[in-house]
């Protein structure tokens, strides 16, 4: 059986976030983790925001992850959900992929319906030009409804989940 091994950063923002659904995301192949076939293994060698902008902890936690196996970073849909999305993604990657050595990811779970509505209503991912990074985040509707916590019954699995 193969095994990935991740590290995930958060956004700063999020820095108390629990990380379930990421963690959901992971278990059930959703978002960024659709397209890992469920017979190989999912291990998270590291979870560790940012440090804050503009990335405080960029220069050793990628580098620390990496020293207990990461084979790729991933950072998390926070980095795109917040307001503004953040604006260091572009350089948060070249210092991972160039000095450390990993390659990035840029998402977790799937951008719950809610964010994508509000987003797309106030055009900041065209502004911010990250709508790049949001392919596998925002093309299944039926994901990014299961990921809207402002949805009636969020906390119960429904037949729709």
């Amino acid at each position: 059986m193969k095994m990935v091994k991740i590290g995930i950063m958060i956004c700063d923002r999020n820095r108390k976030c629990t990380g379930n659904k990421c963690f959901k995301s992971i278990n059930e192949r959703d978002g960024a983790f659709s397209e890992v076939p469920r017979k190989e293994t999912i291990e998270i060698v590291g979870w560790m925001t940012c440090g804050g902008c503009p990335g405080e902890r960029l220069e050793f936690a990628p580098a620390d992850m990496k020293k207990y196996g990461a084979e790729v970073i991933h950072l998390a849909t926070c980095y795109l959900a917040g307001y503004p999305a953040c604006p260091y993604i572009p350089d948060h990657i070249n210092y991972i992929e160039n000095v450390v050595g990993l390659p990035v990811v840029v998402g977790t779970h799937p951008m719950p319906q809610n964010y994508i509505d509000a987003h797309e209503n106030m055009g900041d991912w065209d502004r911010d030009n990250v709508r790049e990074y949001l392919k596998n985040l925002v093309e299944d509707k039926k994901a990014s409804e299961k990921y809207d916590s402002t949805r009636p019954n969020f906390l119960k699995p429904t037949d729709k989940d």
